[in-house]
Parts: structure tokens; sequence; C-alpha cells
């Protein structure tokens, strides 16, 4: 159950509470359009990616600024790897591989149907010869954790069943 925290007298209760459907359901809030990752090494992480995605990427740009290659997932996402050059780039070596302790991005989290999926997931990543964790069941859902080229954290998450 989700708290709201906000009293519903329709139902007599003196805090709201929604089913984690409910709660999903009744956010209308947009999409992800895209996620772009700032990457060591350009070449590197796209060789990664393109064989985790299974596909070719729709850009490879350099515009100056910084150099980005873009991928198009199969629901309208898209996942773009960012490189900067030598000169702009962040020179804090202390933190030249990601880590989720540090503020900024946690992970990123692809969605699945079901927990069947998650198993097609993991059967392809044995496949591809890429590490990754076991499923890990929650009440929330089912997680799948792998790590890319820089130590990014990725998931394949699929709902609890019973939703």
């Amino acid at each position: 159950m989700v708290r709201t925290g906000h009293a519903d007298p329709a139902n007599g209760r003196g805090e709201q509470e929604l089913t984690l459907k409910e709660a999903v359901t009744m956010v209308n809030f947009p999409a992800l359009a895209h996620v772009a990752l700032t990457v060591s090494d350009l070449r590197t992480s796209a060789a990664w990616y393109q064989r985790l995605i299974g596909a070719e990427p729709i850009l490879d740009e350099d515009t100056g600024l910084f150099h980005h290659i873009i991928f198009a997932l199969g629901n309208g996402t898209m996942l773009g790897l960012h490189a900067f050059p030598p000169d702009t780039a962040s020179t804090d070596q202390g933190w030249a591989r990601f880590d989720e302790r540090r503020v900024g991005l946690d992970h990123v989290a692809f969605a699945c149907a079901d927990r069947a999926e998650l198993e097609n997931w993991r059967k392809l990543l044995n496949d591809l010869g890429i590490e990754h964790g076991e499923i890990v069941d929650a009440h929330y859902g089912s997680g799948l954790a792998l790590r890319d080229p820089d130590n990014i954290q990725l998931e394949f998450f699929a709902p609890p069943s019973r939703i």
C-alpha cells in the first residue's frame, strides 16, 4: 500500500491508502524521452551498448562541445552516450568510475512486462557474456542488475505479478 498522507472521507480512513497499481495509474506525468550518460571512452561504451541493445545507433555526432552517440529503444525512449573533449572534461580523478553513492544518478532501469521477461534478459546477458547479478524479488517488483564499462548500474525491472 502507498500512503498519501491525505484524509479520504469517502472510504472512512484517516489516511488514504492506494495499491501500487492505483498509485502508478493516477500519476499523469510524461514518460522519459531520453537518458544521457557521460562515459569515459565513447567507442568502448558505444560498442558495449550496441551489443546489449542489439541495434546500431541512430546518431553519431560531434557537436564540438561534446560528442554523442544515440540509440533508439523499442518504446520510443532514446539512450545517449556523451563524451567531452579532454580540455573540458572533469579532471576529478578521484571519481574516474561511476559510483551511485555519489550525488547524481543512482541507476537506469529498463521496464519489463513481467518476471518471465527478466528471465529472458538473464539468458540473453549470459549468451552475450555480459556480467550481471541475480534476479532480486521484492514486494514492489523484481530487478536484474548489471554494470556498463564505466560501472554505471543498469537494471531490467518488472512490476510485481500481483498488480
